[in-house]
């Protein structure tokens, strides 16, 4: 029998360790390894998976609405430490294509609803909706303009390309019959340019919203008594048709009440406008942003009433888990009493390692046991041979099977003598060795039986 020895290199806990556990030195290198291995994943895994510090928006023009959001959750998120990079673009269609887009490299954006068609959003994800955008329609004439329709053959400006407002305005100019290529003439212009145009009398209408027109051009354009603003008598009807538009009220006097504009209640279009990110925007992040829009839309408004968003309005594009469990419970446990980054490093330990020492604790108990149990085994098969031998003395030993059970005992022996084990169960297998001296006592003191 070899037993396992620690050589004097050894440390004492090492020594101390295969001692108290039974193991070889082999054994317990391997399970050190092992052990180690999976304690060094999770600790890069701990810091892999820490939140970028820098988030980017893909927003809209200077000057638009979608960027004067995007600049009041920059100041929201530096608070918590956290940089959010704004990068222009020409409104809401052309966010969607950038996140859509994996060569662009964007984390969320502004879009309106309804503009996913030709576009795959597959690994996309919605934070839910922050409010209304409603379309306004400048027009310039003596008559007050009732349909749309009543645009066909005129000059028109209807957004730059890549806005949500020429996605918008083209769909409804549709639905009344007026369609590129005839004989009304579409301008991809911006809203500067547009209002420009209009107010010379270059254009007799334009269609703006907040994606790519500025909050001063709208109003200049409201205060301008030779400009008009269309009133959706059909919006109902509208809103039946296209569903991801919305009714919107624009109270009589709710532009300025001393001049009275406007001078009746007008009835506008709208897409709710959301917030979209790609599927593996971080779910601190997710948190993070969730609550600057609420900070930033929570209030009420003109087209909206007091907390009636952000809200977890489902459209063509999923909601996102992370966004569900923000809107039933809020921010997580850590994030609501601790700093941002140190919550975000303690929400990481508790998810990583806490898992890790409820799977790796038991794991070790477990390989240890199967290892005693393994040599325990390999113990009682000598026994088990060693007991079959002494039956077979005790009723069935002549001379002539006397050599071949010497031959069996002595082969058990010398395997016995050529196993190692450690030195935890030295005790075992000397007791072992000693009932084969037993056996062979009994074989040497039995007289054979006479034939």
């Amino acid at each position: 029998m070899t037993i396992s020895r620690n050589p004097i290199v050894e440390s004492k806990p090492q020594t101390t360790f295969m001692e108290g556990f039974g193991m070889s030195r082999a054994f317990v290198l391997s399970l050190v390894l092992l052990s180690g291995v999976a304690i060094a994943f999770a600790v890069f895994w701990c810091f892999h998976s820490a939140p970028p510090n820098t988030v980017i928006i893909t927003s809209g023009p200077e000057g638009s609405i979608f960027q004067m959001n995007a600049e009041k959750y920059a100041k929201i998120l530096k608070r918590d430490g956290i940089t959010l990079r704004i990068l222009p673009s020409e409104g809401s269609l052309e966010n969607l294509k950038r996140l859509a887009d994996p060569s662009w490299r964007v984390d969320v954006g502004f879009v309106q609803g309804g503009e996913t068609p030709g576009v795959n959003v597959d690994k996309l994800v919605s934070l839910g909706s922050l409010y209304n955008e409603p379309l306004l329609v400048f027009y310039r004439g003596a008559k007050p303009v009732d349909l749309l329709s009543q645009f066909a053959g005129q000059r028109v400006a209807i957004g730059p390309a890549g806005s949500g407002t020429q996605a918008l305005a083209l769909t409804l100019l549709e639905a009344n019959g007026v369609k590129p290529g005839g004989a009304t003439k579409f301008l991809e212009i911006d809203a500067d340019d547009a209002a420009k145009a209009l107010l010379d009398g270059n254009i007799e209408a334009a269609f703006m919203m907040g994606d790519s027109a500025s909050s001063k051009v709208l109003r200049d354009l409201l205060h301008k008594p030779q400009i008009h603003l269309f009133n959706f008598a059909q919006a109902d009807a509208y809103t039946r048709h296209i569903r991801y538009l919305n009714k919107l009220e624009l109270p009589r006097g709710s532009i300025d009440f001393g001049k009275d504009l406007p001078p009746q209640d007008v009835y506008l279009l709208g897409p709710t406008v959301e917030l979209i990110g790609r599927t593996h925007l971080h779910p601190a992040l997710s948190d993070i942003l969730l609550e600057a829009a609420h900070e930033v839309h929570s209030g009420p408004g003109t087209f909206r009433r007091q907390g009636e968003f952000p809200s977890p309005l489902e459209h063509d594009i999923r909601l996102s888990n992370d966004a569900i469990r923000f809107y039933k419970s809020g921010k997580s446990f850590f994030y609501r009493y601790l700093p941002f980054s140190m919550a975000s490093l303690v929400d990481r330990i508790v998810v990583v390692f806490v898992p890790l020492v409820v799977v790796l604790v038991p794991g070790v108990k477990f390989v240890i046991a199967a290892y005693r149990w393994r040599i325990n085994m390999v113990i009682h098969r000598w026994y088990r041979a060693l007991l079959i031998i002494e039956q077979d003395v005790l009723t069935d030993l002549t001379p002539t099977n006397r050599q071949e059970m010497m031959s069996r005992l002595d082969r058990i022996e010398t395997m016995v003598n050529k196993t190692k084990v450690p030195a935890s169960f030295a005790g075992q297998f000397y007791e072992l060795r000693g009932h084969i001296g037993f056996v062979r006592s009994q074989m040497m003191k039995q007289e054979p039986p006479n034939s």
